[in-house]
């Protein structure tokens, strides 16, 4: 894997997801470098552990969960190395029971699919039927890493750009939390 500095100079080959992506990061005139994979999707954790040795960032969990009637959506981004308790997180929010959000809710409102969650999904949600949720820990670093909405490529931009131009770009208050891992 190699690192690039910004968008693809040739889009042949990407999606429109991915496309959009890019250009919503060139409109808010922010920097980022990227690494594509596209024989390895990043899907495991050791694909993950090479993706951040080239982007030299701290991969993120990003969990797409709803509350037990599927009539709030929520989208999580925590550390990658912190483990992921339901019962810890409902607490912190005040909700009875958080489960994973099925793939076609996912589509329908991110227009994203399995393994390419990302917080960029959020410019297609113009409802604004998903309500971000980010762990402290993960605006404590310097940069965040994500996907470009496709699994095939993956981005670092200053932790700064996402709070001071990314989130206010798509009207977004996130909920802060914050996780330990513990029941």
């Amino acid at each position: 894997m190699e690192l690039y500095h910004g968008s693809p100079a040739d889009l042949s080959g990407r999606n429109d997801r991915e496309i959009r992506a890019y250009r919503f990061l060139d409109e808010l005139d922010i920097e980022f470098d990227r690494t594509d994979h596209p024989d390895e999707p990043a899907t495991t954790m050791e694909v993950c552990a090479e993706i951040d040795a080239v982007l030299h960032v701290r991969i993120c969990k990003n969990l797409f969960l709803c509350n037990r009637q599927k009539t709030k959506f929520y989208l999580l981004i925590m550390p990658g190395d912190k483990p992921f308790k339901t019962k810890e997180l409902s607490k912190q929010m005040g909700i009875s029971r958080l489960s994973f959000a099925d793939e076609a809710a996912m589509e329908r409102l991110l227009d994203l699919h399995p393994g390419s969650v990302s917080v960029l999904g959020l410019m297609n949600d113009t409802e604004h039927a998903v309500q971000l949720v980010i762990d402290r820990d993960v605006l404590a670093e310097e940069y965040f890493g994500c996907h470009p909405c496709e699994n095939t490529s993956s981005i670092r931009f200053k932790t700064a750009d996402l709070t001071e131009k990314i989130l206010p770009a798509l009207h977004r208050e996130p909920v802060l939390v914050d996780l330990v891992g513990a029941e």
